[in-house]
């Protein structure tokens, strides 16, 4: 079988990038949002630039990048091995959070479609096997997970194109104005409080990047992937959530685990609720699978450079890192029985934080990157001084984000980062011992001199 039979196409990797986000970015959001109300447009807008921007940059540094390795390739240009280093290790921390928390909003609905509830032991132990389970059916490789999101993702794409076309005719002004500030926020305080769970409906934008080995002609496939996965998710999520608002109350969304279920239920009565839940379940467990592989090839990314283990660089005739899949769930599974929580939204919320603040930290790495990306393949001029102000306008949204995300996830993610400091250097002589070596030898030299 011929390598590129196992890649995918640029529509099967601008899907699987929308279901990244989509696939359980959304469908615990009206809750989250409801906590603030419809006034959390604000934040949507905010987040729309910001996101965009990222996608734009995203997009130039896919087309003119010559290095491999998705953003730890970008960083590279402008930070070294250590950039290429941090980036690939904060992502990969984050997708660990991330993972973890898209499998428990995933048992969440499924609990929700199957109408029953568990204490937070059994919770745990279905959110460690259905992170086991999305694992396994990634042994496929590239092409099947690819497959396998085309069809998933319209678990949420129909339930949000129905409330698009006909949600409006359950659709109540009053009942969106009664919602718009239920707490008598401020504008700024409403983007804050709800601004962490709308970047978080964002990321996967990158993950494009991140497979961009696993996609031909990545040059003009990766900006493709980034720019039309990012709208495509963008319309739905803004559609959608601001049309809840007008069908139910936001008490009412505030206390549930499955929001999309409880509105078809009050559209179209309980039996419809239950089909949606079902649907929902298969998107979200769609998108687990997609970051289930996108996760391995950011480590085997940052193995193939040496800064991991060489193991999780091993691939299948599938091109599937299964060992490196294998690992990556065992770690997984760990830190679900470290954080056992009584509610699944609360777990929800502390995890979704963590995988924010870690994955800001390749974000702000690679918009300081694109303008040496650029210069180096002779891009100036009017395009690049576009790219840079677009780049500073990411840049600074990304650290709003930081703010907003609260200074506990601030200090942790901190932490995170710091530690990765740490690792690099552990493993740095095989990239800076020669340089090093040379810079000694010159000071010498020229104080003998």
């Amino acid at each position: 079988m011929s390598q590129s039979a196992n890649k995918m196409s640029v529509l099967q990797l601008t899907i699987l990038t929308a279901v990244n986000m989509m696939g359980s970015g959304i469908i615990m959001l009206p809750s989250k949002l409801a906590q603030v109300g419809a006034l959390s447009i604000i934040s949507w807008l905010v987040t729309a630039v910001g996101s965009m921007a990222l996608a734009y940059v995203f997009a130039k540094c896919g087309m003119y990048s010559k290095k491999g390795g998705g953003m730890g390739g970008y960083a590279e240009y402008s930070f070294g091995k250590a950039g290429n280093f941090l980036a690939n290790y904060t992502y990969g921390v984050s997708l660990i959070f991330a993972n973890t928390a898209i499998a428990i909003s995933a048992v969440g609905y499924a609990l929700g479609f199957l109408g029953t509830t568990l204490d937070p032991v059994m919770t745990c132990a279905a959110t460690v096997f259905t992170l086991w389970l999305a694992t396994v059916l990634n042994f496929g490789g590239a092409k099947y997970t690819g497959q396998v999101s085309s069809v998933t993702v319209w678990g949420v794409i129909i339930p949000c194109i129905g409330l698009a076309l006909v949600g409006w005719f359950w659709f109540s002004p009053d009942l969106y104005s009664a919602n718009w500030n239920i707490h008598n926020l401020g504008f700024g305080e409403a983007a804050i409080n709800a601004i962490t769970m709308t970047l978080w409906a964002f990321l996967g934008m990158e993950s494009a990047c991140a497979n961009a080995d696993a996609v031909d002609n990545p040059e003009t496939n990766v900006p493709k992937a980034v720019l039309g996965g990012t709208l495509m998710a963008a319309a739905c999520y803004i559609v959608s959530t601001n049309i809840i608002f007008g069908i139910v109350p936001a008490e009412s969304l505030v206390s549930s685990s499955a929001p999309f279920g409880l509105v078809f239920a009050h559209m179209f009565g309980p039996t419809v609720g239950k089909i949606i839940m079902g649907l929902m379940v298969l998107s979200c467990f769609g998108s687990l699978l997609g970051w289930q592989f996108t996760i391995a090839n950011v480590f085997k990314a940052g193995a193939d450079e040496g800064y991991f283990p060489a193991f999780l660089k091993k691939i299948t005739s599938h091109g599937a890192p299964i060992l490196g899949m294998v690992a990556i769930t065992a770690i997984q599974s760990i830190f679900s029985l470290m954080t056992i929580s009584p509610s699944l939204n609360e777990q929800f919320e502390t995890l979704v934080n963590l995988a924010v603040i870690t994955n800001i930290m390749p974000y702000l790495l690679c918009m300081a990157a694109v303008v040496v990306i650029m210069k180096a393949v002779g891009h100036t001029g009017s395009e690049l001084s576009t790219t840079k102000f677009v780049a500073l306008v990411a840049s600074i949204y990304s650290l709003y984000a930081c703010y907003a995300s609260g200074f506990e996830a601030m200090t942790y993610g901190a932490i995170v980062t710091f530690l990765g400091w740490t690792l690099y250097g552990m493993v740095s002589d095989r990239f800076d011992l020669e340089k090093a070596k040379a810079d000694n030898e010159a000071i010498i030299r020229a104080k003998r001199g």
